[in-house]
């Protein structure tokens, strides 16, 4: 169930709500966090590869619910207009199934954030990804001031790199990442508005209290 509206009141990002077809992206609360961490235990990717510069999902299993939850509160903790993080919840069809999220620094001068996301192995291959980032992007830009958008993936995830070309994603050079300590080259990736491939119509909830609490105004 959606967010108690108290608590979206007083933490806007806890009050966002997307829907796009048979997507929906909204705020983490606390049944939303449990059930994630349900879905990260149903596996995320091949154990033989890592596609996170944060190899987070390496924790031991009985470690994964504490790291987890620690990440969704550090994330909430440290929430502040020049430097914030905004990780929504995907549903499909009403089932969890993965996060969406972007992160800034700056944001009221550089207006832009980097855009990061999992998707539980089960419901890969699907278009869930696709469509999350699809009506995800569409929401920074339409709803929160978002001037471009960048990415990243490693070279040897070709999966993470068709999704943001079918998103309209650009090349945007190289970068080099040790997730596992060893070197993984990552390639970068940039979206403007007008490159953006849309998606599903989107009808959203809470943007205008978002924009408030990050000192954008309203469009």
């Amino acid at each position: 169930m959606p967010v108690d509206p108290r608590l979206a009141e007083a933490f806007p990002p806890l009050g966002l709500r997307v829907t796009a077809g048979r997507l929906e992206l909204r705020g983490i609360g606390t049944e939303e966090a449990l059930a994630l961490i349900d879905v990260v235990r149903g596996g995320v990717h091949d154990e033989s590869v890592m596609p996170f510069s944060v190899p987070w999902t390496d924790a031991e299993p009985e470690a994964l619910p504490a790291n987890y939850l620690q990440w969704w509160w550090r994330s909430m903790a440290t929430f502040a207009p020049d430097a914030w993080e905004l990780n929504l919840c995907a549903l499909w069809d009403g089932e969890v199934v993965g996060v969406q999220g972007v992160a800034t620094r700056d944001f009221a001068t550089l207006r832009f954030g980097e855009t990061g996301s999992w998707l539980g192995r089960r419901f890969q291959g699907r278009g869930i990804g696709t469509a999350m980032r699809r009506a995800f992007c569409a929401l920074l830009f339409d709803e929160l001031g978002f001037e471009f958008v960048t990415s990243a993936a490693f070279t040897d995830n070709q999966a993470s790199i068709r999704v943001s070309y079918k998103v309209g994603f650009r090349e945007n050079g190289l970068d080099w990442q040790p997730p596992r300590d060893e070197r993984g080259t990552l390639q970068r990736m940039l979206l403007l508005p007008e490159n953006l491939v849309r998606g599903e119509p989107l009808t959203v909830a809470g943007a205008s209290a978002m924009r408030r609490f990050i000192g954008v105004e309203d469009a």
